[in-house]
Parts: C-alpha cells; sequence; structure tokens
C-alpha cells in the first residue's frame, strides 16, 4: 500500500510552484498552497491562509488537543527556483529510491514529511498542547512567508524541514546584497583624454573585494557557521564598441556569521571604496545596502535539539548538530522568539537541473517528526527556555 507521506510528496512536486519574484510571470504559490489546506482539512487539522502577497498565501494547520501544553512549530517553504534547463519539471519520477522534479529536495520533502507527521500525531491523540505546521511562501527571495507568519502565530519553539540529510541544524550564515556602481565619463573610443572607463575602474573594485574575500575566509571561523566570505554575483556596463563606459554595476553578496552584521558589512565595502578614491581623485564609486537578513544560531542547551536528537536516534537516524551554510527562515522564526532547528530529507540537485529527494529520508524525517512532537507536547521542559 502506498505511504501517504509520499503520495503528498509526488503530488506536491506535480504543482508549479516557482516564486514569480524569482521567475516573472511564474505561477507562485497559489495552487499549490490550495491543494496543502485541502490535504490539512482532510486530515484533521484547523486550517488557516494568510495572503502574505497578493494571491501567494501561507497555510497554517493546527492541532489543537483542547488542553493547555507545550506548542511546537514545523515550517516548510512551498516556493521553488525556476525551471531552466529541466525537461519536465513537474513530473515526479521514481527511480532507485528517490524522488525526481522541481523542489523533490527544495523542499518539497521536507514539506510532505512535516504535514504527514501531524497525520501520525493525530492518530496518537496527544492529551496536551498543540502542534502548528506552516507551509510558507517566498523562502527562495526574501521571506514574505516567513515574515507575515511570525505576525500571527507562535509555538515554544520550532523545526524548519529545509534538506538537513536528516542533520539537526543548529545555525546558519546571514547574507547581505549590495550593488556597487563605478561612474566614468562617456566619449568616443579615440579620445583617451576625453574618457573615463568605468569598467575598468570596476576592475579595481573587483581586485579588492578578491582579497577582501580572502581575508574573511582567513579569519578565525566560526564554531558552528564556518567562514563568512563574498562573491561578485552579476555584472553589467558599457554602451558601444567606440564609447568610454560611463557606468559599471556590480551585484555582490556578502555571506555573514554570527557577530557579524549588515550594517557591519556595508562598512567594509565603503571603506574598500574610501581607499581607492583616496589613491586616484578620478575614482568615483558608490555602494548601496539591497537587502540583508541576518545569521542565525539555536540557542545554546536549548531542549529542542536535544529532544529532536534523541528521538532520531532512537529511529536509528545518525543525526548530529551541525551548521548550515544556506540561509533560512529559521532566523525569522528564531528573532521573533521561536527557538529554531533545520531537520530534513537529503537528497541533491538543489537549485539544479537534476533534482531529487530520498524517499527513504522522506519517511524517517516524518517519523521522527511524529515522535518528537509527541515528546514535546507532553514535555514540561519544552516551555523552558
Amino acid at each position: 500500500m502506498p505511504d501517504p507521506c509520499l503520495d503528498l510528496l509526488a503530488q506536491l512536486v506535480a504543482i508549479d510552484s516557482v516564486n514569480p519574484s524569482l521567475v516573472p510571470g511564474a505561477a507562485g504559490e497559489s495552487e499549490i498552497a490550495t491543494a496543502i489546506a485541502g490535504h490539512m482539512r482532510a486530515i484533521g487539522l484547523d486550517v488557516h491562509l494568510q495572503e502574505a502577497a497578493p494571491g501567494r498565501p501561507n497555510v497554517v494547520g493546527v492541532l489543537e488537543t483542547g488542553a493547555p501544553g507545550p506548542s511546537l512549530m514545523f515550517c516548510g517553504h512551498t516556493d521553488t527556483v525556476g525551471i531552466d534547463g529541466m525537461v519536465a519539471p513537474f513530473t515526479p519520477v521514481v527511480r532507485d529510491g528517490r524522488l525526481y522534479g522541481r523542489g523533490s529536495q527544495d523542499m518539497k520533502g521536507g514539506v510532505a514529511a512535516m504535514i504527514d507527521a501531524a497525520r501520525v500525531l493525530r492518530d496518537r491523540r496527544p492529551r496536551q498542547g498543540r502542534l502548528v505546521v506552516a507551509a510558507v511562501i517566498d523562502e527562495e527571495f526574501a521571506s514574505l512567508g516567513a515574515d507575515e507568519l511570525v505576525r500571527g502565530w507562535r509555538a515554544d519553539a520550532a523545526v524548519v524541514t529545509e534538506p538537513t540529510d536528516l542533520q539537526i541544524g543548529i545555525g546558519h550564515k546571514g547574507f547581505a546584497w549590495f550593488e556597487i556602481e563605478t561612474l566614468g565619463r562617456a566619449a568616443h573610443g579615440s579620445r583617451p583624454e576625453d574618457g573615463r572607463d568605468a569598467i575598468l575602474h570596476m576592475g579595481r573594485v573587483l581586485a579588492r573585494l578578491e582579497q577582501l574575500d580572502c581575508d574573511l575566509q582567513a579569519r578565525a571561523v566560526h564554531p558552528v557557521m564556518g567562514a563568512a566570505s563574498l562573491h561578485a554575483s552579476v555584472i553589467g556596463g558599457g554602451r558601444e564598441w567606440s564609447i568610454y563606459p560611463d557606468r559599471c554595476r556590480l551585484q555582490v553578496e556578502r555571506r555573514t556569521t554570527g557577530g557579524e552584521s549588515a550594517d557591519g558589512a556595508a562598512a567594509e565595502m565603503e571603506q574598500l571604496l574610501a581607499a581607492l578614491r583616496a589613491a586616484d581623485g578620478e575614482f568615483e564609486a558608490t555602494s548601496r545596502l539591497v537587502f540583508a537578513r541576518p545569521a542565525y544560531e539555536t540557542p545554546p542547551g536549548h531542549a529542542l535539539p536535544l529532544m529532536l536528537q534523541r528521538r532520531a536516534w532512537s529511529r536509528g537516524v545518525e543525526a548530529k548538530m551541525t551548521g548550515m551554510s544556506f540561509w533560512t527562515d529559521a532566523a525569522v522564526l528564531g528573532n521573533a522568539g521561536m527557538p529554531s532547528v533545520l531537520f530534513g530529507p537529503g537528497g541533491a540537485g538543489l537549485h539544479s537541473t537534476d533534482e531529487y529527494v530520498h524517499l527513504a529520508d522522506v519517511i524517517a524525517c516524518r517519523d521522527v517528526l511524529a515522535d518528537l512532537a509527541a515528546e514535546w507536547l507532553m514535555s514540561p521542559s519544552a516551555t523552558r527556555h
């Protein structure tokens, strides 16, 4: 008999939920929200919709016991990145114990596991407490869904079911996006005395950024998150072959670790440009912080990761506590007062053209989450942070 968790996973992968903030005109999360809401109602959850952006709702399912007690949230995102280069991105294919398709690993496997864990918990008839299961939009871009979620929902702690290969993520890096612009002076290509080359000036910026990246990675690494870093993401400038370029724009991503701030990263960028201005009075450039999210670490000694690890071990899952390199909605939940960890199935092809999730991991994730929720809702220590 097919496992209901895997059936749900296949249904979710078959739905186009590409984030329209990443791919203009993409389907978005409306259809998948409708499917998830219907499934949650069918398994007995009290369902609420939150419109986090026009036509893009969060879905929140609640399992209420009716008796006071600790609360726990499971959270996962419903949006995916784009599908360029994929042949049949929304046709789930099972092969060699894997399910292939866009979003299978990131993160519809985790979403299916957390929803089906609620079904399993329902059948166990917990005597107290509350489980909140949140399927949110837009994690792949600006996390509008998580921001909206924490305005209306709370729990004593949360598990974000991002793909962690069944390891327990107790922290992850943050990021800051910058746009740097160098200014030149347009002139005929044969008249260097009249022109100033904004692209060549950006070359100076790139050289300094490369050195800064080397310096960042040479610093003492954070014990959970590893080393800070940066990279040049997108560059553009110039008009024609025979015109000195008057502008060049560069997008830069800076990955931050615990103790670092977006303001501190912005100060680094400005110091870098100030040094170039000091070396050449003709050099003009600006830096602008476009968007940032902070790093996050689960409070040391919190009961949640320890309890999750025990439940995983009891299922034969050798879950270790570790840091994750990628940013997640756990930072939004954690900074809103819900201590959070990451725990989800493994696979490969994250954001690539050949994405898959391990089916056995999805089932294991479901079972561990159900066990965790059953213990958490009955635990006196669950509400003590």
